[in-house]
């Protein structure tokens, strides 16, 4: 899930927009709300951020401490004008990465694969038997070979796969792949991509390591 902080709804609503053409959740907010949300938002809706994007905003050098205080997602802000000086401020502030409007949602992403392929720790790739499962945008793989799978169908596996051994709700993907506040689609969407998703798994694996229960949820084994 990418976040979006900008004053200008027109510039919050828009990247939403392009990110989720690109089959990706995102959220927007207000410069002030933003902060109450990230204050107190709980554990499963902050490990869902993959990265936060800060617009137009007053203050916005101190977003980043608190971002840092309660996530590992970068922080990308998004500069209206070339300003060294403000450039070398937001650096100097905490940010991660500064790229200057307009920037194409596709370019945001390939910068926070970068930023999570420098910045890897060995937990932030998982080998399961005979699966490699990597959390930086690339397709998994069995026996060395690329199971390649839809961009949602990747995100639940890895989600999936960060909380193994343990059973998650399907409120818990939902939040996680199409973010927290979404209310135009169904969580029903979760059932048919772990379904397509558990039909592969079968096929390149020999069994489905995934675990279903009636109103438990699921579980990686």
């Amino acid at each position: 899930m990418y976040v979006i902080v900008d004053e200008r709804t027109l510039v919050t609503s828009g990247y939403q927009s392009g990110f989720d053409r690109e089959g990706v959740s995102a959220m927007g907010f207000a410069p002030g709300d933003f902060s109450d949300w990230i204050s107190a938002a709980d554990d499963p809706d902050i490990s869902a951020i993959e990265a936060i994007l800060l617009g137009d905003c007053a203050e916005r050098e101190s977003y980043p401490r608190l971002v840092k205080s309660r996530c590992r997602a970068p922080v990308i802000a998004m500069n209206d004008s070339n300003s060294l000086e403000q450039t070398l401020g937001l650096f100097a502030a905490g940010v991660d990465d500064v790229v200057r409007k307009p920037v194409h949602v596709r370019e945001i992403m390939a910068r926070v694969g970068a930023f999570n392929r420098r910045t890897a720790e060995p937990a932030d790739v998982a080998v399961v038997d005979e699966m490699c499962v990597y959390f930086d945008g690339r397709d998994p793989e069995i026996r060395g070979e690329t199971l390649i799978l839809p961009r949602r169908e990747r995100r639940i596996l890895e989600y999936l796969v960060k909380n193994k051994g343990k059973r998650v709700q399907r409120a818990q993907i939902f939040n996680a792949i199409y973010g927290v506040f979404n209310e135009e689609v169904d969580e029903c969407v979760v059932e048919s991509h772990i379904s397509k998703l558990r039909k592969k798994l079968r096929h390149s694996l020999g069994h489905d390591p995934i675990d279903s229960k009636r109103f438990l949820g699921y579980m990686f084994c």
